[in-house]
């Protein structure tokens, strides 16, 4: 009898301990299951690429979409047949998943003609270098457009969005810098834009330069310098005046004599335009010396010179 027990409780240790090698065997292998599966993951969900500028803002949709109703709604009613939904469904086609740095014009074609529109002849405002200021007067002088001020510059204004080849497809962290791959989101985008703002406009056209830049007012490698300046049509634009402002208090490194300048009257000359400029065109002066009264620039008797 006590030989019988003896061996029940070996069977039972024996058991038992196979029990605990089966279960340890187990977890090893889950742990090694988990291991590799997470390796796996991790092969297949490649990092975003890195860039050296922002990434893309943050809530895009809401926020293009948001500029876009107050825009059609509040701004210019006249174009509420606008389908704001579409548009930015043809904003995200146009970068969703693929590399930054292959953006081809023909991405941001359907977002051109969805959301172009007319400009009324004598409103177009170009400008360089003089950014913070010309909107600030149009602001407060509706008889001009800014490219920013038409829906498409109005939505994408101080935005950034780039798109990257691997999931969620739109990169948050960074996007590539102009001296990164040219052929980035923004830059087609802009550039694309600026000709077909440049191409609508018609009348007399107004451009805003900065004297006060030591390089000089007018610089060929500029959205303006580059592609406006080509993309104006001399048979609808019957004048171009350039409005060279110089900083209240600042250098005036260059007025309409200037050799910046100069050459960008040789480059109108040639494409048959008239020109127009004028130093320190007195609306916008007055703009300026809401912030300096006192100067001495800012006295009543001031005189503009301009330059036929």
């Amino acid at each position: 009898m006590p030989l019988q027990q003896g061996s029940a409780r070996t069977r039972q240790r024996t058991v038992l301990l196979v029990g605990i090698v089966v279960l340890l065997a187990a977890l090893v292998l889950a742990v090694v299951l988990a291991s590799l599966l997470t390796h796996g993951k991790h092969e297949g969900s490649p990092q975003m690429l890195k860039w050296k500028d922002r990434g893309t803002t943050k809530n895009l949709q809401e926020v293009v979409l948001g500029r876009c109703y107050n825009y059609i709604t509040a701004q210019h009613p006249e174009l509420g047949d606008k389908d704001c939904l579409k548009i930015w469904e043809s904003l995200k086609d146009a970068f969703i998943y693929k590399n930054p740095c292959n953006i081809t014009s023909e991405d941001y074609q359907p977002l051109m003609e969805l959301a172009s529109h007319p400009i009324p002849c004598n409103k177009s405002l170009f400008w360089s270098k003089t950014g913070d200021l010309v909107h600030r007067y149009t602001k407060s002088n509706q008889n001009f457009l800014t490219l920013e001020d038409t829906l498409l510059g109005y939505m994408a204004d101080r935005v950034s969005w780039c798109g990257d080849p691997s999931a969620p497809g739109i990169n948050y962290e960074s996007c590539p810098k102009r001296s990164e791959c040219e052929s980035n989101p923004g830059s087609v985008f802009w550039k694309m834009a600026s000709k077909m703002f440049a191409e609508a406009a018609c009348g007399v056209v107004q451009v805003m330069l900065n004297g006060s830049v030591e390089a000089g007012a007018f610089k060929s490698s500029s959205i303006f310098g580059s592609i406006e300046v080509f993309n104006l049509n001399p048979d609808k634009v019957s004048e171009v005046h350039i409005w060279l402002m110089q900083d209240i208090g600042g250098p005036q490194s260059e007025s309409c004599s200037g050799h910046s300048i100069k050459r960008l009257i040789n480059i109108l000359e040639e494409r048959n335009f008239k020109i127009v400029c004028e130093d320190n065109y007195r609306p916008v002066q007055l703009l300026q010396c809401v912030h300096n009264p006192d100067h001495t620039d800012c006295r009543l008797c001031t005189n503009s010179t301009a330059i036929l």
